[in-house]
């Protein structure tokens, strides 16, 4: 059995063989089985060193192939793509072919215009981004600029040893005042002066009733500050095109070193006589009541025993340079020339020159004394070891100005008086420079080479104060004085004073520091940001004592910006916005719109352009209640209704709620329409309709979340916002085109509520029993095939209307309106 089966599987394959032999388009396999296994190696082989991309390529086919995509397909698809980024002039064709020729001139001329538009868009868009980014840049720098107190380098330096001035206001409690009893007692002198000046009556002396302030604090520093201050300001104004003519002028420079010299002449005066009457014993005061018995009093105590190296003798047991010195120092110059007359000889010449330095004019010896003067100074007197004698020689001759005189002048004011008194103004060409200083030399060594380490101004700020304003350095003192928290108020107020006085030198920008320095000004003056300086100050207290802040922005009513706004008007409108005092400082609307007055009547004469500007800046921070309220007080009826449009287009179709947005609206808006409609004001034409269909709407859906849907379907026939039957499609759709953004925006909602309340009343219809007598069957049809008609009315005008419909409102449309069929 097994026989005959191989024998037969023989035979088949022979058969096979020959068959295979037949066929020609086979080949013959010549190889045995060795050599085949060899040939599948070399195959394996080169399949093993393909590169990665041709792996990557054999696997993809592989995974692609696997769910049906080929790939060859999709790579030539690819490969078709092109990747231009703009677009190119299309490929030109034969001159003889004009057909072709003009179309692709056309065609070019076509794609040239929209590549030209697209790179002029593209450019556009990109210049209007960076306009935009720097204008909020700017912005921003403002804002950083208003939070730091101090300016230049001095904001980042925290090695000093003393208190360093605060960046973040300190507030206190919500409600209660920031402003402490010596701001509050300031602010109540700024309120009696801005009192007198906005009514027209003699205007005050402002130092004056910030002095008082002074006296009520009992505090010494404080009351020689104002005195100062009230020494340095009393001068008669040079007239000039602006403060720093003025300033800069030859009078008025002589006038303020006279006037400083005074200032520390009397303060020494007083110093002496307290020393004197405080030693009564040791000092032996006695003789005729004058300068010249107080200085040799003062002399008893200062000098109890004679010192080594005095000279030309002594006047009733002192030194005779000793009280000519004091004597001058005290600003008595009749009883320094007492003193003279009693020792003139053994003075000499000194005698008559300084008789004639007495008789001068601004205590200045002639050119030709002054010179015989300081040429006897150089040759006998530069090294006397009589420092009293060197002193009144230099005083007197202004010469050796290097010598600061420490012997004698070891305080700084000893050291300032000197100094002052060796100002020189006129130059006539025969002064030496050792024997020269200029006022602007003198501020410049105090302020840029002395410094606030010199003079430890930390530790002593009311002394470096002194320095600088007694050089009439006004800008810089003040400033100095108002990076000192505690001395703030006192600052500004100094501040304020020379500012009504014409002395104070401001900023040409508002973006400049605090304390700047103009290139085109002379060394060293200063500048001081004014404008910035103020609302720093207010910025403490002005969320909580806005009546106050007012106060202080009046002093801005002169003032603009870089735009040319009036600086009052937009400190007023920040200043209402920050605190939300919108009655107390702009006044509130009667019941009979009657505008009662606010704190802002007092000082501007057109309250309604100090209202709209408010009310503009109200709208531009998206405060949209605050805005209508403000607009309605400036009785601007188009903006008042334009914004109560936007504000209830977003709650018309929510549901109304005790205390919710959309009830405090309504009752806003309700509020507006019973006096308007009262009174008769209307607005323009389309803002007007907008307006009240919008409370209508807002009726609509009152009655409509009430449940009172017949009501509501009543409402919606009476306002023929949208069609209720196939005849009135076509209308409402024109119609439609002159409806406002207001009304478009809600009329999703609208169509849904409308088709809710259609399939309500169906189901009610349905859901009803059988006809009855008082109810025939044939009525019953007819109000199903109408309700049916309306609904297929909506979605025709929802689907005619050129108005892209918000989310799926269609899709519920026709949800809605097919379980209605």
């Amino acid at each position: 059995m097994d026989v005959e089966g191989f024998g037969e599987l023989l035979q088949q394959a022979e058969q096979l063989a020959a068959e295979t032999e037949g066929v020609s388009e086979l080949p013959h396999v010549e190889r045995n089985l060795q050599e085949i296994q060899q040939a599948g190696e070399v195959l394996r082989s080169r399949t093993l060193t393909r590169t990665s991309q041709e792996t990557a390529d054999v696997k993809a086919s592989i995974l692609l192939g696997s769910k049906g995509l080929d790939i060859s397909h999709i790579s030539q698809r690819l490969e078709s793509l092109s990747a231009a980024t703009t677009f190119e002039p299309l490929e030109p064709v034969k001159d003889t072919d004009i057909q072709g020729f003009l179309k692709n001139e056309r065609d070019n001329a076509l794609l040239s215009a929209i590549e030209e538009s697209r790179k002029r868009t593209f450019a556009m868009a990109e210049r209007y981004h960076w306009e935009s980014m720097l204008v909020e840049w700017e912005q921003e720098k403002q804002k950083i600029l208003h939070t730091l107190l101090t300016s230049g380098d001095d904001a980042l330096d925290f090695t000093q040893e003393a208190e360093q001035p605060s960046f973040v206001s300190e507030m206190g409690p919500p409600g209660r005042s920031a402003m402490d009893n010596v701001e509050v007692a300031y602010a109540r002198q700024i309120y009696v002066y801005n009192e007198k000046v906005v009514s027209g009556q003699l205007q005050p002396n402002l130092g004056d009733l910030c002095s008082s302030v002074a006296e009520s604090l009992d505090d010494k520093n404080v009351s020689e500050l104002w005195a100062m201050v009230k020494q340095m300001t009393d001068v008669l104004l040079v007239p000039a095109t602006d403060a720093l003519k003025s300033r800069t002028s030859l009078e008025m420079q002589m006038a303020f070193v006279r006037q400083a010299l005074y200032f520390l002449e009397q303060s020494y005066k007083n110093y002496v006589m307290a020393t004197v009457y405080g030693n009564l014993h040791q000092a032996q005061l006695g003789g005729v009541p004058g300068t010249f018995q107080l200085v040799r009093s003062f002399l008893n105590i200062k000098l109890p025993a004679p010192l080594q190296g005095l000279q030309d003798g002594e006047v009733e047991g002192q030194p005779v340079w000793a009280l000519i010195y004091y004597c001058l120092r005290c600003g008595d110059l009749m009883a320094a020339m007492q003193v003279v007359n009693r020792a003139q000889h053994q003075l000499g010449e000194f005698s008559s020159w300084f008789q004639e330095y007495v008789q001068g004019d601004e205590r200045r010896l002639p050119p030709t004394t002054e010179n015989k003067l300081r040429l006897h100074y150089r040759r006998a007197l530069r090294n006397s070891t009589d420092p009293y004698k060197r002193a009144v020689y230099c005083l007197i001759g202004r010469c050796d100005v290097t010598d600061n005189h420490s012997e004698i002048a070891d305080k700084t004011d000893d050291y300032l008086w000197l100094k002052l008194n060796q100002v020189c103004f006129e130059d006539d060409g025969t002064s030496s420079p050792q024997d020269r200083q200029t006022l602007p030399q003198l501020q410049s060594q105090l302020l840029e080479e002395y410094g606030e380490t010199h003079f430890a101004a930390n530790q002593h700020p009311y002394l470096y104060f002194q320095v600088l304003f007694l050089t009439a350095q006004f800008e810089a003192a003040i400033v100095f004085l108002f990076r000192m928290d505690r001395l703030r108020c006192h600052a500004v107020h100094v501040a304020l004073v020379l500012y009504e006085l014409k002395l104070l030198l401001k900023s040409s920008t508002q973006t400049a520091q605090l304390l700047s320095q103009d290139n085109a000004d002379p060394r060293p003056i200063r500048r001081i940001n004014f404008v910035r300086f103020l609302m720093l100050y207010t910025r403490k207290f002005e969320s909580t004592d806005p009546r106050e802040a007012l106060q202080y922005f009046y002093f801005l009513r002169n003032e603009k910006d870089s735009h040319g706004e009036n600086m009052f008007m937009r400190c007023v409108s920040e200043l209402v916005i920050e605190s939300r005092e919108f009655d107390m400082l702009l006044g509130r609307l009667e019941k009979d719109g009657s505008r009662k007055p606010g704190v802002i009547d007092k000082f501007a004469g057109d309250t309604g352009a100090v209202i709209k500007k408010v009310a503009s800046v109200a709208e531009s921070k998206g405060l949209f209640e605050e805005a209508v309220k403000l607009y309605d007080l400036a009785k601007n009826p188009d903006k008042v209704l334009e914004l109560m449009n936007k504000l209830l287009s977003a709650v018309i179709p929510q549901i109304s709620a005790p205390q919710s947005n959309k009830e405090r609206l309504k009752n806003m808006a309700l509020s507006v329409a019973e006096r308007y409609r009262n009174r008769g004001v209307a607005a323009e034409k389309s803002i007007d309709c907008t307006f009240y269909l919008l409370l209508d709407l807002i009726t609509f859906f009152d009655e409509y979340h009430s449940g009172n849907i017949d009501r509501a379907i009543d409402v919606m026939e009476r306002l023929k916002l949208v069609p209720l039957s196939q005849e009135s499609v076509e209308e409402r759709v024109a119609a439609f085109r002159n409806f406002s953004d207001e009304i478009r925006h809600n009329l999703s909602e609208v169509l849904l509520a409308t088709m809710n309340i259609l399939f309500t009343q169906y189901k009610r219809l349905k859901g009803t029993s059988p006809a009855t007598p008082a109810r025939p069957q044939r009525a019953m049809e007819d109000r199903d095939s109408q309700l049916r008609s309306q609904a297929r009315a909506l979605i025709t005008f929802a689907g005619m209307i050129p108005y892209r419909m918000a989310g799926d409102t269609n899709a519920r449309l026709v949800q809605m309106e097919v379980l209605m069929n």
